[in-house]
């Protein structure tokens, strides 16, 4: 008899969320992590930069309070303190993790673990590999960082986020190399606190992938804030300085060197898969991610395969959901398989923040569809210029005949929130008329989805 019916390999929100499912569907199950419990997300990603964006956003709304008659004399900011909050944040969240998955009587090893026929090996502290013995396997073991050639990483000049979360300093001048989501996020927060902030993205505007609308006007905010944004510019090479380093990049200007303290890497995360024995294991990968079937089984049949491992989506709560239909689906449970990639949201915490669901209209046209959109302004919304919080607007893409709704596209304060509500519209397959009929309260800023879906109707009353 296997130890366990269920060894999960990798304790974030994807295997975490996963092995509690399991032992809620009576599966005796186990969980290997080699960090800590809460996995990338929890440690070195989603809570602690998001507890850094919170202290970020509150440092920019008190200098701006003088406009508004509060004034906070001698205003400073303590960025060693900071770093510090954000750590017992993750402090938190793992020790909640870890109550969890005791309270479940999900079994913990630390360790790294790794494929072997019918077990997982167990690898901690130089020890003999520990064998424990499953009738399933579901691998959960997120991503890393990506670098670039000549962009190695020294954790004082050069970093990524993950470096970058643990480094007290608070850098004068700082070159962001990436222009997606992890990218824009450290480039506010070190713009908030002061330090000279430049953006490199290859592609024409921020935020490639989502709606061009959305990366142009993230854009146009950052050059207000005093962030420069260096669109359809593609890195060249580092040379280190006394100071820090000077990058190259070209553009179609032609080449600029930008000379910084500090330079960030975000270019983007691969799939932590290299130690995991999915070669000897038999297991099959496609462009370097596992592949898996809608259950999220993989080519051999007792290991399943969820989250960043897996791709395209490199979300956290894609993965939680992954893993419970993975779960599901050993334990015989009717499921329709992982979530379906248009109904899940993206959601960035800069300011003003970015949130969209559902195809682009750009997708949209491309897949033959006839679309109406609806676009509204936060600045015609009486919320919004109550609070002072007026950039940004609710893009609303609905099938012309029918009025489906196909994908929501905001940015503005707020709408990290905002965005649940568009995506149970798609849930619930609704459309623009059944959008309009529900009553919005006011004053909200959730009106302004409500008022998107009138102007894609012709009906717009506030603008």
């Amino acid at each position: 008899m296997p130890d366990y019916d269920l060894v999960v390999v990798g304790a974030g929100p994807g295997g975490y969320v996963a092995a509690i499912r399991a032992a809620q569907l009576g599966l005796s199950t186990a969980i290997v992590e080699r960090d800590r419990p809460g996995g990338v997300c929890g440690n070195w990603g989603c809570i602690p930069s998001k507890a850094l964006l919170a202290d970020a956003t509150l440092y920019a709304e008190m200098k701006a309070a003088a406009q508004r008659g509060l004034v906070a004399d001698d205003l400073r900011v303590d960025f060693a303190k900071v770093l510090a909050r954000s750590r017992q944040v993750a402090e938190a969240q793992a020790k909640g993790v870890a109550f969890l998955l005791r309270k479940n009587k999900v079994a913990y090893h630390q360790g790294v673990g790794r494929l072997a026929p019918g077990a997982v090996l167990v690898s901690s502290d130089g020890a003999a590999p520990a064998r424990l013995g499953a009738r399933f396997v579901l691998l959960a073991t997120g991503s890393c960082e990506r670098t670039l050639p000549g962009l190695e990483v020294d954790g004082k000049v050069v970093q990524t986020s993950r470096e970058a979360l643990e480094d007290p300093r608070l850098p004068a001048s700082v070159v962001v190399v990436g222009g997606g989501a992890v990218g824009v996020e450290f480039a506010y927060v070190y713009a908030c606190f002061g330090s000279r902030v430049t953006v490199v993205e290859m592609a024409e505007t921020l935020l490639p992938g989502l709606d061009v609308e959305l990366g142009r006007e993230l854009g146009r905010s950052f050059k207000k804030q005093g962030i420069e944004v260096l669109a359809g510019h593609r890195y060249e090479r580092l040379a280190r300085t006394a100071n820090g380093a000077e990058v190259t990049v070209v553009g179609p200007a032609g080449a600029a060197t930008l000379a910084a303290e500090r330079v960030l890497v975000a270019v983007g995360r691969a799939p932590l898969s290299g130690d995991l024995g999915l070669a000897e294991a038999g297991v099959r990968l496609e462009r370097g991610f596992v592949a898996v079937d809608p259950t999220m089984r993989t080519s051999v049949g007792s290991v399943y395969a969820i989250g960043d491992l897996v791709g395209p989506l490199l979300l956290a709560h894609a993965a939680s959901e992954q893993g419970v239909a993975a779960v599901e689906a050993m334990a015989g449970r009717a499921t329709n398989g992982g979530p379906d990639p248009r109904r899940v949201p993206v959601c960035i915490y800069c300011e003003p923040q970015v949130a969209a669901v559902g195809l682009t209209e750009a997708e949209a046209r491309a897949g033959g569809r006839e679309v109406k959109v609806g676009k509204f302004p936060f600045r015609a919304l009486g919320k919004s210029m109550a609070t002072g919080h007026v950039d940004g607007f609710v893009k609303l893409v609905a099938g012309a005949r029918y009025g489906e709704i196909l994908g929501v596209h905001m940015i503005g304060a707020g709408v990290t929130d905002l965005i649940a509500e568009a995506a149970l519209a798609l849930t619930l397959e609704a459309t623009t008329a059944e959008l309009i009929e529900t009553v919005h309260a006011h004053p909200t800023l959730a009106e302004a989805l409500r008022e998107a879906a009138l102007v894609a109707e012709g009906r717009g009353v506030n603008v």
